[in-house]
């Protein structure tokens, strides 16, 4: 108010200095009684909201924290707390800078509409990056995976080491380090979350009795379902439905386990090494010629 005042008196044609000075030391005293108040109380309610959006944030967070379990998923929701911390404080300058040059008596229209062009520019020329950073938010935001799951995004599967908003780096079987883009994900098939199950199949004979291989198959699960080694990562009883297959001369029986995520294959790897030492104890006739196969589903092997 008081600048646009002041260019509009230097305008005038042949300016008095005397009249000059007085109108310039009467503006000045106007914009110090009536904007420069106005000015401070902007910037203070500035500081003062981000105060409160930071103290907000860093009480939701430890909120959050404390309820989590020790683990990765703490680190997830610092991103998370620090992005929406960041974006906020953002909002609330920016706001609070197109006050005060309102109140210094600037034309915002001309700066807006330069910047508003200069924003469209920069979003279509960076347009997969802003849709990196937006889906990689929403990746941690929503909880999708977490750093140590096995998961398959965007045709490739493996284990999860790093994650940020612009990327997730998997890690498979193989040792190959594939670093997906955010933007690249659309579907997310998570193999870990909350608890993984593991099919065994089991051949053996077809002239065996097949109540004898359920029973033997149940003990050999309810040893290592209760051995302290693996009864905390095996969630419920070893199930063993029964016959799966026949043919080809041998009758092939399934059995399904519950573990916690990651925890199926040193599981797995125990039961078929008791599953051998039962059947070899018990004299159970091989499926082929000298062999008992026991396959672990997922993975295809054979042992």
């Amino acid at each position: 108010m008081a600048l646009s005042s002041l260019q509009a008196k230097l305008a005038s044609p042949q300016p008095n200095l005397p009249t000059l000075v007085g109108d310039w030391r009467e503006d000045t005293m106007t914009f110090l009684r009536h904007d420069v108040p106005k000015i401070v109380l902007v910037v203070i309610g500035a500081y003062l909201l981000t105060r409160l959006l930071r103290t907000i944030a860093r009480k939701s967070a430890d909120l959050h924290i404390r309820k989590l379990a020790p683990g990765v998923r703490v680190q997830q929701v610092k991103t998370v707390t620090s992005v929406v911390t960041s974006v906020g404080v953002f909002i609330i300058f920016f706001v609070a800078t197109l006050e005060v040059l309102a109140l210094l008596g600037l034309n915002l229209g001309p700066m807006l509409a330069s910047a508003g062009i200069a924003g469209l520019a920069i979003g279509f020329g960076a347009q997969t990056l802003v849709k990196d950073f937006i889906n990689g938010f929403f990746i941690l935001f929503e909880n999708q995976y977490d750093i140590g799951d096995t998961i398959r995004i965007a045709g490739v599967k493996g284990t999860v080491e790093r994650m940020s908003l612009r990327n997730t780096v998997l890690r498979d079987e193989d040792g190959t380090l594939h670093i997906v883009p955010n933007s690249a994900v659309q579907i997310v098939s998570n193999a870990t979350r909350d608890w993984s199950q593991l099919a065994l199949r089991v051949a053996v004979a077809y002239n065996e009795p097949s109540d004898k291989i359920v029973r033997l198959l149940k003990e050999v699960g309810a040893t290592v379902r209760h051995d302290p080694a693996f009864a905390d990562d095996i969630v419920s009883d070893i199930d063993v439905p029964g016959i799966d297959r026949v043919g080809s001369g041998e009758a092939e029986y399934l059995m399904l386990i519950k573990t916690r995520p990651n925890k199926q294959y040193p599981v797995s790897r125990e039961l078929r090494r008791r599953i051998k030492e039962c059947f070899e104890s018990n004299k159970v006739q091989a499926a082929g010629p000298g062999r008992i196969y026991v396959v672990d589903q997922p993975t295809g092997r054979v042992s």
